[in-house]
């Protein structure tokens, strides 16, 4: 007997009422942690003013106006530019070789696997107190310089060469992430087009270049999105290694709110600074979706 429209009706609300339920908790937690921080950031960032008794006060757009007249903010705009690109291209190209290299089997394979994934579950802190220490004026890379006969280089204190250092540690961390990352994505590439390849008469470079990559492809967008954001909220490395120095020449968006923030007390400033970085995520991960949200 068919069930009448009155019965299908209530169930499907008693239905949506359920999913409702489950949903509550996590909805709950998202609006705490993350929708009303972002609201209240953006509300801070039309304000000026302390969390102190004399409290925050609206001022409007002046705190955008402000930001995008400052040259301090575009300096800092183009460093994190230059940051990310640098950072982000080796960080896919290296671990993609890596990649198909450790996807066949030899002895060593899981051992270089675990090695190249460590970086990844380290404490940047700690790393970058090393590579500090590595890259002091009177430390081991200069050291080896001499030893070779090559001048040695002020890494740290150079406006040149500062940035380097950072963005070859950023790439030396995100390198087992995204290793371990393309080869989940070489598993998924059936084994029976290589074998069709092969048959053709395709070299190992072809049928990287025409199987490889593209059974790669929504792998390398994901990568480049979470890799770009990594390289767009570093701070650890820039507090620890240079502190944005020399002369601004390694102080990123990151950095920059929290010295607005944190030693200027300049909450709204900052805030309108956190809410461009923000922005500039949000468009990012628009890019995959838009790309390939259907996968």
């Amino acid at each position: 007997m068919a069930s009448s429209p009155i019965s299908q009706k209530q169930l499907l609300d008693q239905d949506a009422v359920m999913a409702w339920i489950f949903l509550a908790p996590a909805l709950l937690l998202m609006g705490i942690f993350i929708v009303w921080p972002i609201g209240y950031l953006f509300y801070l960032s039309f304000t000026q003013g302390s969390f102190t008794r004399s409290g925050v006060y609206g001022v409007g757009l002046n705190n955008y106006v402000r930001l995008f007249l400052s040259p301090d903010f575009w300096q800092v705009l183009f460093n994190t530019i230059y940051f990310t690109v640098a950072t982000v291209i080796p960080s896919l190209i290296i671990p993609v070789g890596l990649a198909v290299l450790l996807n066949r089997t030899f002895a060593l394979r899981d051992i270089l696997r675990t090695a190249y994934f460590i970086p990844s579950i380290t404490s940047l802190v700690a790393v970058g107190l090393g590579w500090r220490w590595l890259f002091q004026f009177n430390g081991p890379v200069n050291g080896l310089l001499s030893h070779i006969g090559l001048d040695p280089i002020p890494w740290l204190s150079s406006t040149i060469w500062a940035m380097p250092v950072l963005i070859l540690l950023s790439i030396w961390k995100q390198l087992g992430f995204n290793l371990v990352v393309f080869l989940a994505g070489l598993q998924a590439i059936p084994q029976t087009r290589y074998e069709a390849a092969e048959l053709d008469g395709a070299n190992p470079w072809q049928q990287f270049w025409y199987i490889t990559l593209p059974g790669l492809q929504p792998t390398i967008v994901f990568a480049t999105v979470t890799t770009a954001i990594f390289t767009l909220r570093s701070f650890e490395q820039v507090y620890v290694i240079t502190g944005g120095g020399p002369l601004n020449s390694t102080n990123v968006l990151v950095y920059y709110i929290y010295d607005q923030a944190f030693a200027q007390f300049d909450f709204g400033y900052a805030a309108a600074a956190a809410t461009i970085l923000l922005a500039i995520t949000l468009i990012l991960v628009y890019i995959q979706l838009k790309l390939f949200g259907e996968d």
